[in-house]
């Protein structure tokens, strides 16, 4: 699986980096025909604390699933949009299995 990882006013740093891609490599676990994803990293300029945001673009045969989620850290967000994936994934197989 390709996965490319982007960041929006800021740059990561490496450990945040293998974070993301060891989290998204794990989808594989729920759904073996994943072709790629890419990942944002963006970094709102507001006052408050959550300011975090990671959107999560997974390209599957014949469909994309997407997931955004914003928190205090971006480890937080990209575990929250990690999880929100895992479901769009297990509703996206039983779709396919029940056809």
């Amino acid at each position: 699986m390709n996965i490319k990882i982007n960041t929006v006013r800021f740059s990561a740093d490496r450990k945040l980096e293998r974070f993301v891609q060891n989290k998204v490599k794990k989808l594989i676990q729920f759904y073996d025909d994943i072709i790629g994803a890419e990942v944002f990293l963006k970094l709102e300029n507001t006052q408050d604390m959550d300011n975090k945001i990671t959107e999560i673009r997974v390209d599957i045969p014949g469909n994309e699933l997407f997931a955004k989620k914003q928190s205090k850290t971006f480890e937080e967000s990209t575990d929250n949009a990690i999880d929100a994936l895992k479901k769009q994934i297990t509703k996206h197989k039983e779709k396919i299995r029940g056809l």
